[in-house]
């Protein structure tokens, strides 16, 4: 392990500050259908999976970025505002915080460090946005990336470096990078030079695992374990 301090704090956001879901990713769909064409929905909603499923495995695969509006073309459906508000309406109950996130990252920041997010996401930065500052995150962060807005999504270095840049950081030994998944979080942030902490409590679909899964530098259970972590590791490298 680098001796390098810590100054950065990034961290994912679904399954890390916020907490884990199992979704029905067409139950989801068909609630927006039903609202958009009533006697279509099965149909859309179906279109809409199939859609949605290619575009992770891209992501996957190829990590490359997609977005919302993406999604609506492959499967040729155009979300009406009505039906876009019940899609938001859907995935509200799933964008619930970590019970210990808030009290993290006010205590990284009283440490001086820089906090950051890099999520893997379709949705836009005005629909992250109003979700971080619904829960008082927003204020706390100095910066974030959500792949919707940039070519690549974890774990190619391009999404890392991004993230980086955002919190003003240029040195990655200098960076934590706090996730729930080996492949995209854990193995993408060391190939870049961060460090990695896994929180392993997401049921990770298999179809969502990449090739590879890095060895974290630390195995937490919960938030509140990072400010001593980095004290631990900032101590030892004075």
């Amino acid at each position: 392990m680098t001796d390098a301090n810590i100054e950065a704090v990034l961290f994912d956001w679904g399954g890390t500050l916020a907490t884990w879901h199992d979704i029905d990713l067409h139950d989801t769909w068909r609630a927006v259908t039903t609202v958009l064409d009533a006697p279509r929905a099965e149909e859309l909603a179906a279109r809409l999976v199939a859609a949605e499923g290619s575009i992770w495995r891209r992501s996957r695969d190829e990590h490359r970025s997609s977005t919302l509006e993406e999604v609506c073309v492959l499967a040729e459906v155009v979300l009406s505002a009505e039906a876009l508000a019940e899609y938001e309406r859907q995935w509200d109950p799933h964008t619930e915080l970590e019970p210990d996130a808030i009290d993290t990252l006010r205590a990284l920041r009283e440490r001086g460090l820089k906090v950051g997010v890099l999520s893997n996401t379709i949705w836009s930065r005005r629909r992250h946005e109003a979700i971080f500052a619904r829960d008082g995150v927003l204020e706390l962060l100095d910066g974030a990336v959500y792949t919707s807005e940039i070519a690549h999504t974890k774990p190619h270095p391009e999404a890392f470096l991004a993230a980086m840049g955002a919190v003003g950081v240029s040195d990655p030994s200098r960076c934590l990078f706090v996730g729930d998944r080996l492949f995209d979080d854990v193995w993408g942030a060391q190939n870049v030079g961060m460090r990695a902490a896994h929180l392993p409590h997401s049921a990770i679909p298999l179809e969502q695992i990449g090739h590879t899964e890095g060895t974290p530098e630390a195995t937490i259970q919960r938030l509140a374990e990072l400010p001593a972590l980095i004290d631990t590791w900032n101590n030892r490298a004075a």
